[in-house]
């Protein structure tokens, strides 16, 4: 256990020093920082507690997204009956929670074969219970209902809440924050924290948004104050303007183009009245249907509609072909920068309401860091001190791997530019004292094989050899609870596991790498008879 080929020297040496000089960018000024080349740029990140920043909870919209299934249950069985062709004698309506198909009773046979095909197993672990997305039911008379379960509801809002965590991600990311902090919390809950963001007002708006945008013609064959004594034609809506004064718009509900089909949109300025402005480009799906709906239209007025709010109805000149656009509305240069964010993060699927906000000051934050600082500095001096009274020279061995442990948890945790939260701190404050109880065990183990009447070299080999087993042991236990912690944890708890189970990793080294190989060029240099220990 003691002998070190140079090759094993060099690379144990090597290793500790590449992996500590990883932790060096966190000790100089950012701008400095940022003049290095890019691979060496990567630090750790204050989490909120203790830089400050921005705290938003987040909740989505359940009824929204029941409505939203509704009315694609609606779509998809008005479609289904039209390939069918199976005639309504009564149309499709919605009461509560249920869809209501109403036709010839000589046509419910085959009615209910076509609607029972929309039908679908539920996905995860519901599909195993043998539920479904759709109940379709005969009740009688010619009428078939059509009935959403809770399972396929509750399994739809957990489809949103996925993708709203990777939409919300897209457009904080816009936002050149650094490491924002978004994860799912609960079944319909997103927890979203910015560090170092003092003033939430634009996240909120950003955030509070759906953007759902899409391109509809403008019913003209009535006009606005018509619809508004309630004569508005089934298939068109009345939608307001986004920007005061409000005017009312009849829009027809058919959706021309979708803000699904755009690939790109930018802020800019329009050439002719230097007016802000964004310009979009779509796929080659949405610039065919773009094409063409703007060909058989010539003349006609067209509305751009961003979350049921008209932000422009222009008429449309000449046919578009060329997949691209802009949209001008009146905005501001953060108001067409932040209408791009949003077009080009996507929309989402559903509506998001913030039911909780906090905002730390970077003043309470620094508080964090000093009452850290000062509890990682005590509890370091004193598992020094302890060390180096109870094992002298040996204890002076053990204190130089802790030291070099400590800086190989900051050097990963930077070359993961992961985020050092106060349960963080706790973790490598912890972690000094894993690491000094291996040393511990390693060498009372040699003073049991020195009782024992062997030699000082061969006690010292024993040692690290007959501690290793209990050694591994420990730590492996700690490893998978700092596993589960990760696993089941959310925020804080995930910090304080992260840095746990790399400091148990770094531990593990240093006890029989960095360690030993201080004991062993000490055995080879002094030959000594006796160990001071």
């Amino acid at each position: 256990m003691l002998y070190f080929s140079r090759w094993k020297i060099a690379a144990i040496t090597l290793t500790a020093l590449v992996v500590c000089l990883f932790a060096l960018p966190n000790f100089f000024p950012e701008a400095t920082v940022k003049t290095w080349p890019q691979w060496a740029q990567r630090h750790i990140v204050l989490g909120l507690d203790l830089q400050g920043g921005s705290h938003l909870l987040l909740e989505v919209d359940s009824n929204a997204v029941k409505r939203e299934k509704l009315n694609q249950v609606v779509d998809d069985a008005r479609r289904t009956m039209r390939e069918a062709r199976i005639r309504f004698t009564g149309g499709i309506n919605v009461r509560g929670d249920v869809v209501e198909v109403r036709v010839a009773e000589a046509d419910v046979p085959a009615a209910l074969a076509k609607l029972r095909e929309l039908s679908q197993p539920l996905g995860g672990l519901l599909g195993s219970s043998g539920q479904r997305s759709l109940e379709v039911q005969d009740a009688g008379g010619g009428l078939i209902r059509l009935v959403v379960p809770q399972a396929a509801i509750t399994e739809r809002v957990r489809q949103s809440v996925e993708q709203s965590i990777q939409i919300i991600e897209r457009r904080v990311n816009e936002l050149g924050t650094v490491e924002p902090l978004i994860q799912r919390q609960g079944i319909d809950r997103i927890l979203v924290q910015v560090p170092g963001l003092q003033d939430p007002t634009r996240l909120k708006e950003l955030l509070g948004k759906t953007a759902k945008m899409d391109f509809r013609m403008v019913d003209t064959s009535i006009s606005p104050e018509q619809a508004q004594q309630g004569r508005l034609p089934s298939d068109s809506e009345l939608l307001m303007s986004a920007q005061a004064p409000k005017t009312p718009y009849v829009i027809k509900k058919q959706v021309l183009v979708s803000g699904g089909d755009l690939t790109n949109a930018q802020p800019g300025f329009d050439q002719r009245t230097g007016e802000p402005i964004v310009t979009f480009q779509f796929n080659s799906s949405g610039a065919r249907k773009f094409a063409q709906a703007t060909s058989e239209n010539v003349g006609l007025p067209f509305a751009i509609v961003l979350d049921n709010e008209v932000i422009s109805a222009p008429v449309i000149r000449e046919p578009i072909t060329g997949g691209s656009g802009q949209i001008s509305g009146g905005f501001t240069v953060e108001q067409a920068n932040d209408l791009a964010i949003l077009l080009r993060a996507g929309a989402l699927p559903a509506p998001l309401t913030i039911i909780e906000e906090r905002t730390v000051g970077p003043g309470l934050g620094q508080d964090s860091i000093e009452a850290g600082e000062l509890a990682s500095y005590v509890g370091s001096v004193l598992v020094i001190i302890f060390m180096l009274l109870t094992y002298r020279l040996f204890g002076f061995f053990a204190n130089v791997a802790v030291v070099i442990n400590v800086a190989m948890i900051f050097g990963i945790l930077s070359l993961l530019n992961a985020t050092l939260t106060l349960p963080g701190i706790a973790g490598v404050v912890l972690t000094v004292g894993i690491a000094v109880d291996s040393n511990v065990l390693i060498y009372e183990r040699i003073r049991e094989e020195l009782r024992a009447g062997r030699s000082a070299i061969s006690a010292i080999d024993a040692g690290f050899k007959r501690a290793l087993a209990t050694i591994l042991d420990s730590n492996i236990t700690t490893f998978i609870a700092a596993a589960v912690l990760f696993w089941v944890g959310t925020g804080p708890v995930r910090g304080f596991a992260v840095t746990l189970g790399i400091g148990i990793l770094t531990t593990v080294f240093t006890a029989f790498t960095v360690t030993r190989l201080i004991v062993a060029m000490w055995v080879r240099w002094k030959r000594p008879q006796t160990v001071p220990i």
